[in-house]
């Protein structure tokens, strides 16, 4: 199941180091594939160096996307969500 979810970098710094370290480290173990695409480009979302790569700063508009079986797409999504929403702890 593919899922697709558009999200806006909410924390002041966009997808740095830190971000990217918790994006990877959600992800560590997980049986989806996931890529982030931001500005026609898209990336592996567990590589942190192809994260970093993006140079997506605050207010950038990325996509994320997560394919894999319906549950645990869904549960990935869910938590990539949740991570930008609360601003990666920031």
């Amino acid at each position: 199941m593919k899922l697709v979810s558009k999200v806006k970098v909410k924390n002041r710094m966009g997808l740095h180091t830190r971000p990217a370290t918790t994006i990877v480290k959600l992800l560590q173990g997980s049986k989806c594939d996931v890529t982030i695409t931001h500005k026609k480009e898209t990336i592996n979302a567990k590589s942190i160096l192809s994260i970093l790569m993006l140079a997506a700063g605050q207010n950038s508009r990325i996509t994320i996307m997560v394919d894999g079986e319906e549950d645990i797409a869904t549960d990935t999504m869910d938590k990539l969500l949740s991570v930008f929403e609360n601003k990666f702890g920031e």
